[in-house]
């Protein structure tokens, strides 16, 4: 199956409790990684964090099912209509 450039935005509430089982999935993950850009919201207390992936639906689902699973935790993602290859 081949693989499509696209996106992963995670808000991640309570971030001292939550961040390390949402680092641990990500690392599982880190080969269809391409970019990831993380920043702490002290005012609202969370951290929002953004990926850039090149994987294929499958590889997606995955990645966002075990995060969107994971207590104050909120995902969305998107994947481009085309490969860009």
């Amino acid at each position: 199956m081949s693989t499509r450039l696209g996106f992963i935005g995670i808000i991640i509430e309570n971030r001292s409790q939550h961040a390390p089982a949402v680092n641990a999935i990500l690392e599982q993950y880190g080969s269809s990684i391409v970019a990831r850009m993380g920043l702490p919201y002290e005012k609202k207390g969370c951290s929002v964090i953004t990926l850039i992936v090149d994987a294929n639906t499958d590889e997606l689902g995955v990645i966002t099912g075990k995060l969107g699973i994971l207590p104050g935790v909120s995902v969305k993602s998107m994947l481009s209509k085309g490969d860009h290859g």
